[in-house]
């Protein structure tokens, strides 16, 4: 038997956190690859008019159901989805107020699972595919960083447990990027900031690395893709 190599269309994409950093960058990539981004994210001002967009808190379960349900209203369909959305908060544990930490979790983690969650029956009708970002700290825990490294391990196992459940009806792509140029960063103190000569990436290029997931041909998955710039330091 031999597979098709013809990549997949884009369609429908619905990105959470795409208003900004990687999520904007998939955002822009899906567009000028000719397919549809639907954006979900706390302000979608600058999608006015150029997409889909539903403003949610993806950490609140209800409002991600009723954005993803409007963006499936809209587009008539969903055909994948990326889980760009994503929050940190540095410092030892007993320094981050627990409401904070808790946060981190609430975006990070159950906002993918959420998203997920509401997208599935979307997803299965068109054996869709979904491509959780996570983190090279979902691979590597540092000190002081207690909340983002336990919400992306938790990203990481959740895509390979979702991989498994959903084999056949729909593919599943972790991305495991290390840092990158966004502003990201701009809310942290200023110890926990990259160093000025700090090897980023830039998101451009992670986002052209998720699309390369999104188009795989049928019966050929990506199931985990870990993108970091040239010189980074702490890979493998």
């Amino acid at each position: 038997m031999t597979l098709s190599t013809t990549p997949t269309p884009l369609g429908r994409v619905l990105i959470t956190g795409g208003s900004s950093g990687l999520g904007a960058a998939v955002a822009h990539a899906v567009l000028e690859a000719g397919g549809t981004p639907a954006i979900v994210d706390l302000d979608v001002s600058a999608w006015h008019d150029r997409a889909v967009a539903q403003e949610a808190d993806v950490s609140d379960r209800a409002q991600v159901e009723r954005a993803v349900a409007a963006v499936a209203e809209e587009l008539g369909g969903i055909d994948a989805v990326v889980t760009a959305a994503g929050i940190d908060r540095c410092g030892r544990l007993e320094d981050v107020a627990a409401d904070e930490w808790e946060r981190v979790i609430g975006v990070n983690l159950l906002g993918t699972v959420s998203t997920v969650r509401a997208a599935l029956p979307h997803l299965e009708r068109v054996h869709g595919r979904v491509v959780t970002i996570a983190s090279s700290l979902a691979l590597r825990a540092l000190p002081e960083a207690t909340a983002y490294c336990a919400s992306k391990f938790g990203v990481l196992g959740f895509s390979r447990a979702l991989a498994a459940e959903t084999s056949g009806r729909l593919g599943v792509t972790t991305l495991i990027p290390a840092g990158m140029q966004t502003s990201f960063f701009d809310d942290r103190p200023q110890q926990y900031r990259p160093a000025a000569d700090a090897q980023l990436n830039d998101p451009a290029n992670v986002a052209r690395a998720v699309l390369f997931a999104l188009q795989q041909p049928p019966r050929s998955e990506v199931r985990e893709l870990v993108i970091a710039p040239e010189d980074e330091p702490s890979w493998p």
